[in-house]
Order: structure tokens, then sequence, then C-alpha cells
């Protein structure tokens, strides 16, 4: 087995996987301060619940958007899993052209991404990731990465509301049935959640429009089920796309 560890700003995503994709997954919130035991003593028990242990994973791939936990990630492989885990970026290079003005810039997240949407869905294509920040990246029909747009996360827009304005609560971010609310909390929700699909089709719009060409959209990230069925924007669902990215990534390496 694989364990393939996505580390972004809000949440850490442990995936067990097996060839292409992942079978079992657990999330955790992201602290960089939090140690390489701490993770083990998370992860036996829940291991243990699908009748796995430590000795199951022959191999470690972590892709990190946040360098200060590279550390104790680092550590909770070699202590606990047998060895050195691959790191995106590092030992594990993505096979793709970069077309940025400053490549480099390019993080491991978007270029996981794209690996894994050229591989699943081909090109042209557009990703939405949805997770702390929002991404939309536009693969090339060759699988080049061509680059995008990074814009605040659904629930960094919602906390944004609540902490800018004394009177506004901190809501759940939910679906609403009306555009036009009734109460405080509605138009809240309202605003955050339609305004968000709205910015999602209309970037979309925009996108294609610049590519010039027709474009299949992937969407991927934590929040992303939340759209599913309320826009017409999105090809494809694909909360999985991150780690099965990452699987591709290192299975070229393998070859």
């Amino acid at each position: 087995m694989l364990l393939v560890i996505d580390c972004g700003n809000t949440n850490t995503l442990f995936a067990i996987c097996d060839e292409e994709k992942p079978v079992i997954q657990w999330r955790i919130s992201t602290a960089p301060s939090r140690t390489a035991d701490e993770y083990a003593s998370w992860l036996m028990p829940l291991l243990c619940l699908h009748e796995l242990s430590f000795a199951s994973v022959r191999q470690c791939v972590i892709s990190t958007v946040v360098p200060q936990s590279l550390f104790h990630l680092r550590n909770l492989c070699k202590r606990y899993f047998g060895g050195a885990p691959e790191v995106i970026g590092e030992s594990l290079i993505p096979n793709i052209r970069v077309n940025l003005q400053n490549p480099r810039e390019a993080g491991a997240d978007r270029l996981v991404n794209a690996v894994g949407g050229f591989k699943f869905y081909g090109g042209p294509l557009v990703i939405i990731d949805s997770g702390t920040a929002t991404t939309f990246d536009v693969i090339s029909e060759t699988g080049s990465f061509e680059g995008g747009m990074i814009c605040p996360g659904l629930s960094l827009s919602a906390l944004a509301l609540h902490n800018a304005a004394a009177k506004l609560p901190r809501v759940e971010i939910k679906q609403t049935e009306n555009v036009i609310a009734k109460n405080t909390v509605s138009a809240m929700q309202a605003g955050v959640f339609w305004g968000y699909v709205s910015l999602i089709e209309g970037l979309i719009t925009r996108i294609k429009k610049e590519y010039g060409a027709e474009m299949k959209v992937a969407a991927t990230g934590g929040i992303v089920p939340l759209f599913e069925g309320v826009t017409d924007a999105i090809d494809y669902f694909d909360p999985d796309l991150t780690v099965k990215g990452m699987v591709e990534i290192y299975n070229a390496r393998q070859k």
C-alpha cells in the first residue's frame, strides 16, 4: 500500500492508495507544530479499523503547501513507515511543462492537480480546487500548465464577513433555497453560497473566452460536493483528483 499525504493550509489528508486511486482516506486539521508521534497515535486506530497496520504501508508520498509541517511529516514516515518519504517538488518532480514567467512559483498542489486532471480528463481543461483558497488552473491540450487564478476560498469569505462586520455572526456554509433571504443568517448564507456559484460560472466563462477554445472543467477539494447539481459550469466532480495526481507522479517514477 502507498500512503499519500496532502498537507494543505487548513486540512491534511492521509490516503491509503492501491494502484491509481485511494482506498481509504482521513483528514486532520493542519497544525505545523503537530509531531510525528501525535500523527502516529491518531493514525494507528484508524488503520486498525480497516485491519491495516503501519507495516501495511510500503512507501509514503508527501505534497505540502505548508513548509513548516514537512519536518514532522518526514519524521512520521521515517519512524513509523520504514523509510524516508518521496516529496513532490524534491525527490518527485512532476513531468509537466510549466508556462509561467517564473515556473518555480507554481505550487506543488496545483501541479499535482494538473497531472491528475490531464491523465483522467485530457485537455484543454480547467481545474477548480476549492480549499482555503480556490484556484482555477488551465491545462493545455498537450498537458502543459498554462497558469490561472487564485481566489479567496468559500470558508475564508464567510469568515471575513464575520470578522470584519461587528453584527454579522459566523454561519454554516450551505445552499439556501432562495436567493432573496428573509433573515440575516440566511442572507449571509445565500450571499456566500450563490455568490460563489456565480464566481465559478463567471470566471469559467472568461477563461474559455480568453483561451479561445472549448474546455472541460473538473473540480476538486473538500468543499466541491456543495456545488454538485447546482451549476452546469463543472463537467466533473472529483474530490480525489489531488491524491490521484500524486499517485500518478509516484507511479511514473517507478516505471
